[in-house]
């Protein structure tokens, strides 16, 4: 099989919210060029990948993660977000270039076994541009598609309930001219640029205007931290007279490439805010529930109009990156919370997990799922690969109760096939297992002052 095959063959294609057996895929210049039924009579012209017995899926996007958290897996256990935090920021403020890179590989390749082929990294703020460089150079060895948002704050706190880790930040004019360059590096390929806001509380009003302004002049996209807990709201009450919402509302800081992500606390006077200004939604319950957070109102954000996106957080706080794991328990939450098992079923979550805040993110919207027309950024599924999802009584059901990353046999972005039999086609898997151990941060780094 080549890496860039030009025939899906005879596989199952979620289509239009319906399952399509037996169907070619044709592939042409990185996109879907036809959906077809299958003929064996008729000779392909280039590489085929056999699908029969998979079921193709658009790839899933990942709205939110961290990816320097994977050498930080399972730190600060069981502590409150604003103590865990501390904990974090200690091995941000410790990071070489190849903790970087080796975190944000794996971390990619992660995901990609897990069918994704598109993420949003939230980046911390840091002064280091080697940091930053390896972060590019990580994400282009695997070949995902990804929209690198850079860290931004201008008011220091050290305590970070007002402002940021001092030790991390940069002046704004630098930060904001060092984007410019990282967008200008990248044009063209397969990642794009955008900014990183920790929170309301680490930016000023002024900053906030000048980010949007930043922002909007280059149709990028901002995503923020918001409302995950009630410091928000708590600490923009205390400080600004007005909740987290109206803070940001009172600073132009709403508009329709703003990601507002968790929104746990967010209330109903908080979900028309962002509705009315085309704010999308990031939902991360995974992490939400590994940090007790709370669980983001997604029926409600949905029924306000909010467009909602899955996130699966950095692998400090979630500990994995498999996007479907998050998107079942993305939905058996909010059963769970409603007291309703109707809520939320595969159609409903693959279209959250696939397109549902695209728009935001500058990303194609595929709300059709595998249409001709579309990326072929795809995931070719094998659910006879886990002895946990046979018999396939319903594919969709099938996928959202028990399929996991052991069920991806196959995964291409832009046509070019990333993942083959569940592996990375780009990457030696065990080198860089050996790499990830060695770069393994010292507990007592992490401890910092929090401990």
């Amino acid at each position: 099989m080549s890496d860039t095959p030009a025939l899906i063959s005879n596989t199952t294609v979620w289509s239009r919210g319906r399952w399509l057996p037996g169907r070619d895929v044709h592939l042409a210049d990185g996109r879907v060029a036809r959906v077809v039924p299958h003929d064996a009579r008729r000779a392909p012209e280039g590489a085929v990948l056999d699908g029969a017995g998979g079921h193709l899926v658009p790839g899933l996007v990942n709205t939110h993660t961290h990816l320097h958290q994977s050498i930080m897996r399972g730190i600060a256990e069981g502590e409150p977000l604003i103590r865990w935090l501390r904990y974090v920021a200690e091995g941000t403020v410790a990071l070489t270039p190849e903790q970087a890179y080796v975190a944000a590989a794996a971390a990619s390749l992660e995901a990609l076994r897990s069918g994704t082929t598109a993420l949003v990294e939230h980046m911390w703020p840091h002064p280091s541009r080697e940091v930053h460089d390896a972060v590019l150079r990580a994400l282009d060895d695997t070949g995902i598609r990804a929209v690198v948002c850079r860290g931004v704050a201008d008011r220091p706190d050290a305590t970070r309930k007002w402002g940021f880790e001092p030790r991390l930040m940069e002046p704004l004019d630098e930060v904001l001219a060092h984007i410019d360059a990282l967008a200008a590096r990248t044009a063209g390929g397969r990642i794009g640029l955008g900014v990183a806001v920790p929170n309301p509380r680490s930016l000023t009003p002024e900053g906030l205007r000048r980010v949007r302004a930043f922002a909007e002049e280059r149709a990028m996209t901002a995503s923020i931290h918001l409302l995950e807990t009630a410091t928000d709201e708590d600490m923009c009450r205390e400080h600004a007279g007005v909740g987290a919402v109206a803070y940001l509302e009172d600073a132009g800081f709403l508009w329709d490439r703003l990601l507002a992500v968790h929104c746990c606390k967010l209330d109903a006077a908080g979900r028309e805010a962002l509705a009315a200004h085309g704010t999308g939604v990031s939902y991360n319950p995974l992490s939400n529930m590994r940090l007790g957070s709370g669980v983001a109102p997604v029926p409600e954000m949905l029924a306000a109009g909010l467009r909602v996106g899955l996130g699966v957080d950095g692998a400090a706080s979630n500990d994995t990156q498999d996007a479907l794991e998050t998107m079942r328990m993305g939905a058996y939450l909010q059963r769970a919370v409603h007291g309703r098992s109707d809520l939320l079923g595969f159609a409903d979550m693959i279209g959250l997990a696939t397109s549902g805040a695209n728009a935001v993110l500058g990303l194609e919207e595929r709300p059709d799922g595998v249409v001709p027309g579309v990326q072929a950024d795809l995931a070719l599924l094998r659910f006879d690969r886990d002895l946990a999802c046979v018999p396939v009584l319903d594919p969709g059901a099938t996928l959202l109760t028990t399929g996991s990353s052991r069920t991806v046999d196959t995964v291409l972005v832009d046509g070019e096939v990333l993942i083959a039999d569940g592996r990375s086609t780009r990457l030696d898997e065990r080198a860089l297992i050996e790499r990830a151990l060695a770069a393994a941060p010292d507990p007592a780094v992490l401890r910092g002052p929090a401990g």
